[in-house]
């Protein structure tokens, strides 16, 4: 009988030390992600839900359980790995940090039910609010990093895709778009992938061309939708509120409605004339000037832009450009995007101090 007791604590002591490290694990977390919402996003509604998920966190860390702790016994504390070591970006890290965040509440989820099975019910419901918190969380850092963007590549099939595109990552690109209409789904996947990974490493979005369902199967950051692909609100359906949709759009019609459908970006052209567009007229610089008057939300000047032709482009009022071409046919795509970048960044510092943007080259 005393065996059996003793064995009885000693199971009540593990559980306690089980739920001590958990809770502090998923404040822990929770403490880091909140700050990033607080002080990175300036975000009053993020902050918010991150103290209170703490907070109600909390009330389950008993002087029971705290007082289980054995610190100087336990063997995980020595225990570490290389990737503990470095974070790449401020996304990594939360994304990180919000993953130990879920595992510790499922982990307080199942022996929470031991010692009281309301312990295991809020936890788990925790848990989906950490899942929510998370969308909410990236959606607001994709829409950031959107609103900051200033240029936009889009692929084109190239013997080298995956170098040209890491050296115009390495020169400062901001976005890039998998385009591929013959590929077959299986090449597609891979590449879309493997750019995905690329993009992630420089803190970049990625965004796939037309297939919502390789946005989805690849964890892009959203899709590009042309005026022939499915609408915005099937899309949105399907991505949820927290990935990025843009659409193309050739004149102020399709402008206004892509808009108004809920577009987080749109495109504009072609403003030249383009292969990569065969058959469609250039729009000209005209709806340049007019998108810039009625535009509310991120457009991108695009069709045939390069060296030659971006000053003009730039002195039509656009603040953002996508190109095709004149990254992924150029001899050094690093120092072309370079100059893209640095063209654009004047124009950004010369409007925002009223300074006229006529001569930016």
């Amino acid at each position: 009988m005393g065996e059996t007791h003793r064995q009885n604590q000693q199971i009540d002591a593990a559980v306690y030390r089980i739920l001590d490290a958990n809770l502090d694990r998923a404040r822990e977390g929770l403490r880091i992600v909140e700050e990033w919402c607080r002080f990175g996003l300036n975000s009053t509604s993020l902050t918010e839900e991150c103290k209170q998920l703490r907070q109600a966190i909390a009330v389950w860390h008993s002087s029971q359980v705290r007082a289980a702790r054995d610190t100087p016994n336990d063997p995980g504390t020595d225990l570490t790995h290389p990737n503990e070591e470095h974070r790449s970006s401020v996304a990594q890290l939360l994304r990180i940090n919000l993953a130990r965040v879920q595992e510790a509440l499922r982990v307080l989820e199942e022996y929470g039910k031991i010692v009281d099975p309301e312990m295991g019910a809020a936890c788990k419901q925790l848990r989906y609010r950490t899942y929510t918190l998370e969308s909410s969380l990236l959606g607001h850092q994709r829409q950031q990093k959107l609103w900051r963007s200033r240029l936009y590549l889009v692929t084109s099939p190239h013997d080298n895709l995956f170098g040209v595109v890491e050296a115009a990552l390495q020169g400062g690109l901001d976005i890039v778009q998998y385009r591929e209409k013959a590929a077959d789904d299986v090449t597609r996947l891979e590449r879309a992938e493997k750019l995905k990974q690329l993009c992630q490493r420089y803190s970049a979005l990625f965004i796939v061309n037309d297939r919502v369902d390789v946005a989805l199967a690849v964890n892009a950051d959203g899709v590009h939708l042309g005026q022939q692909d499915v609408s915005i609100g099937f899309a949105r359906q399907l991505l949820g509120t927290d990935r990025i949709i843009g659409r193309s759009t050739t004149n102020l019609d399709e402008l206004q409605r892509a808009i108004a459908e809920g577009a987080d970006y749109v495109g504009v052209g072609p403003v030249y004339e383009t292969p990569t567009k065969a058959g469609k007229a250039a729009v000209g610089l005209d709806y340049l000037r007019s998108a810039a008057r009625q535009v509310q939300i991120p457009w991108f000047a695009i069709g045939g832009i390069n060296v030659d032709n971006l000053e003009a482009v730039l002195s039509a009022e656009a603040e953002r450009v996508a190109v095709v071409r004149a990254i992924m046919e150029a001899e050094n795509p690093m120092l072309m995007t370079q100059y893209f970048v640095s063209q654009l960044s004047r124009v950004q510092t010369l409007r925002s101090t009223g300074s006229s943007t006529h001569h930016v080259s």
